[in-house]
């Protein structure tokens, strides 16, 4: 089989000759930039330094000779920009607080305050306030929340709209241009064209706009799907309207040249429980999921996935209903979350996209034979009947074994009957 048909067997629910794998397809599969440049050392692969593609998470690129090395059977199309606003365009190289030169776009820029935390400017402009921070010794942004004063009479649904819009032409021929260059890989393709993500947390504090209005606080967020449901409606029904829009021009120039389409990364779950119940996400989010999976089931053969971290069980039968053919990151260490109650209640109904190895304790602490039992133990589980692509649980965080990476990857060619060359 081609990677691509690998990928398109188990999300057939059948048995591929292999369990397919995904690294840097998407921003929740991914590698933090100093794995990925530990790497392409231990491969002996030409050294150069790696592009920070997604700078809020610090994930790096993983370039075709090292998917090769990797043996991933996945190839991403991000979106145009950043979370910070800015094109990945313009490449200049600059060094990291823990000294590793990277790639980095021309609008990455950032400045050091008195405490020694890293600030970075939204769509690369100093002048704006700064919407992200790396504090001293860590390894990726978190957002800066710049909440204006709310007044309950001039609340607008329209001010929590305006990262939506029309797609325009240049980014149009971004997605034409990015999935037409996919298709000479092997590899399945794996889409973000952006603008389904209802409430996505993430999203919400808008580090990508220089003066974001509405509610932008991720506390008064949570409190507005509680106590201004309207508003928060109000919201979610334009930007359906918008998405259902942008994804028919999308599709008149990308075809069914994508397998999958990252559809929404909106967190439900926490380690031990919940941010809302079934009964809120089936009032608040599952009319608007669900008129984006029916569009995009009744016009295109992609794949749909649904990305929400935690103790999500209650609601994977919700997704399943919203049409949704795939869940990621497969939080196995959440209440809840066995691996074996996940495979037997909904196995055949779902895709389990990751779940592979822990990335919070095993694959960051333990040993690397630690790691190795713990992905034949998840291979065991999820690959019999297919719809399981082996992933970590969420991204590869920084700094970690580069010896528990290859063991990762080494568990799965011993499960898959090859052998264990890493």
């Amino acid at each position: 089989m081609t990677h691509r048909d690998r990928i398109r067997t188990a999300l057939g629910h059948k048995e591929p000759d292999a369990i397919p794998i995904d690294f840097g397809s998407t921003a929740v599969t991914g590698i933090h930039v100093s794995c990925v440049a530990a790497l392409r050392d231990h491969f002996g692969l030409e050294r150069q330094p790696v592009k920070v593609h997604e700078p809020y998470q610090m994930l790096g690129w993983l370039e075709d000779d090292l998917l090769e090395a990797m043996d991933i059977d996945t190839i991403g199309v991000p979106p145009p920009r950043t979370m910070f606003g800015f094109p990945n365009t313009g490449w200049r190289e600059h060094l990291l607080p823990w000294d590793q030169e990277v790639l980095v776009p021309s609008g990455f820029v950032v400045r050091k305050d008195e405490a020694g935390d890293l600030l970075i400017h939204p769509e690369g402009d100093p002048a704006a306030p700064p919407s992200g921070r790396m504090p001293l010794g860590g390894f990726f942004f978190d957002a800066i929340v710049r909440q204006p004063p709310i007044d309950e009479n001039r609340l607008d649904p329209k001010d929590n709209l305006e990262e939506f819009s029309p797609i325009t032409d240049e980014d149009l021929e971004y997605f034409r241009t990015a999935v037409q260059a996919r298709q000479s890989s092997t590899r399945a393709v794996v889409a973000t064209f952006g603008g389904t993500a209802f409430g996505d947390i993430a999203l919400v504090p808008a580090p990508f706009l220089k003066q974001p209005r509405g509610i932008r606080d991720i506390a008064e967020w949570y409190i507005s799907t509680a106590t201004r449901k309207e508003y928060v409606h109000a919201v979610f029904e334009r930007q359906a309207e918008i998405a259902l829009a942008n994804l028919e021009r999308i599709h008149t120039v990308v075809g069914d040249g994508i397998d999958c389409l990252f559809v929404c990364g909106t967190d439900f779950g926490t380690q031990t429980s919940s941010f809302c119940s079934p009964a809120t996400f089936q009032e608040l989010y599952a009319p608007y999921y669900r008129r984006v999976n029916e569009w995009i089931h009744s016009r295109t053969a992609w794949k749909t996935m649904k990305h929400s971290c935690g103790a999500v069980e209650p609601f994977i039968g919700h997704f399943i209903d919203c049409g949704f053919d795939i869940l990621n990151p497969v939080q196995c260490s959440a209440a809840g979350m066995s691996p074996r109650h996940l495979k037997e209640r909904y196995g055949g109904r779902i895709i389990f996209w990751g779940g592979g190895v822990d990335t919070q304790r095993t694959l960051p602490f333990g040993t690397p034979d630690e790691v190795r039992a713990e992905v034949l133990e998840r291979c065991e589980i999820f690959s019999p009947g297919g719809g399981f692509v082996f992933n970590t649980i969420h991204n590869i965080q920084a700094r970690t074994p580069v010896a528990n990476i290859l063991a990762m990857l080494e568990g799965v060619r011993i499960f898959n009957g090859y052998p264990a060359v890493h």
